[in-house]
């Protein structure tokens, strides 16, 4: 009922949302509806933000479905997803008034909105809210704070809810670690983000995708190509296979820098490990490898790219065939490339911005 209600508040009108939650209480034969359902479609309107018909729907049907504390926090959730805090703390007053009594959640749904936001003053006074309310703060709710001092850049109110986890008996996950290593590379501080990454390792924290890519952008940043190259080899030595936004963003910075080795190494690595690099990787390391007259390995990451079932992108054919042409002695690369084109094109038919495959260099 939940995903037939999104997919209709999302491609068709508020009116037939509505009718078709009427159609569904007569199929159910036998069931009465009640505030679960009620709550059901609220949530189908919140999920795609459309607050005002949320909103619409529930003045609606306030008589005829008692609303609960799960209403309100659907509700309150779906004002923070449309980013309109005055909107949900308009609506978080008028439930309190009504008699409603917030739960942990609804503290945490305000503290993350006001986070997002970059008021991190106001979420800190809904978190002293919620512990003078009885309700002690989880581990989402100190990493969702971490992640608004990173906002606002207060690295020192970020270290001092790390170490309140701690205190309060509560061992830091990866993502607490990730919010706390992204606040200090936001503040430009790269050593202390490093230290906490062989924290993770001692603590037996796996690191992620999102830590690795938090502390390449830092090193970026303040180290240049030493500094990535180090962090770099040290992702290879873990065996950790990088995301393609990762990879993508490894090979631009590689083949900007001028080392195209690099990026060489960095496509065998992905390769052998079993991961088809990104188009865009592809397009960043052909041309770069064009550039300096390196047409041999341009094509062998093609051929290796196609071989995947991959599609190559119409300017790196186009870009390669401009270079191939002053270069005869790769005739026989280039018509091996164009048949795995064509190959290809048997089973996936042509699309735009992809190469379609020629047997002859004109």
């Amino acid at each position: 009922m939940s995903i037939m209600l999104s997919k209709i508040a999302k491609f068709q009108s508020f009116d037939e949302t509505l009718d078709a939650f009427e159609r569904m209480e007569r199929v159910f034969e036998g069931r009465s509806f009640g505030i679960e359902e009620f709550n059901v479609l609220l949530r189908a309107f919140c999920t795609q933000r459309e607050m005002k018909e949320a909103r619409s729907v529930f003045v609606k049907f306030h008589d005829r479905f008692k609303p609960n504390t799960k209403t309100m926090n659907v509700l309150l959730l779906g004002f923070k997803e449309s980013g309109d805090i005055s909107a949900m703390e308009l609506f978080y007053h008028e439930m309190t008034r009504r008699g409603f009594k917030p739960t942990s959640f609804t503290y945490s749904v305000r503290i993350d909105a006001y986070c997002k936001k970059g008021c991190f003053s106001d979420a800190l006074r809904i978190f002293e809210e919620m512990q003078k309310a009885g309700f002690p703060p989880t581990l989402e709710v100190f990493t969702t704070l971490i992640h608004g001092a990173g906002i606002v850049r207060n690295v020192l109110k970020a270290r001092e809810l790390f170490d309140e986890m701690r205190e309060r008996n509560l061992q830091p996950d990866v993502g607490a670690y990730n919010a706390l290593i992204s606040t200090f590379i936001k503040c430009r501080e790269l050593k202390p983000a490093i230290t906490l990454m062989e924290e993770m390792e001692e603590n037996h924290l796996a690191i992620d995708n999102v830590t690795y890519h938090t502390l390449f952008v830092g090193s970026m940043n303040s180290s240049g190509i030493e500094g990535v190259y180090e962090l770099y080899q040290k992702m290879i030595d873990r065996k950790f296979v990088p995301k393609a936004r990762t990879s993508v963003m490894l090979m631009k910075f590689f083949c900007v820098n001028g080392r195209v080795d690099l990026g060489i190494e960095l496509w065998g690595y992905l390769m052998e490990n079993g991961h088809c690099p990104h188009g865009h990787a592809l397009d960043i390391l052909v041309t770069g490898l064009c550039s300096r007259g390196k047409l041999e390995e341009a094509l062998n990451c093609c051929m290796q790219f196609v071989e995947k079932g991959m599609r190559l992108s119409d300017s790196v054919y186009r870009m390669l065939r401009k270079f191939l042409e002053q270069s005869a002695d790769k005739a026989d690369e280039w018509k091996e490339l164009n048949r795995m084109i064509k190959k290809l094109e048997g089973f996936l038919p042509p699309s735009k911005g992809h190469a379609i495959g020629n047997l002859s260099i004109e």
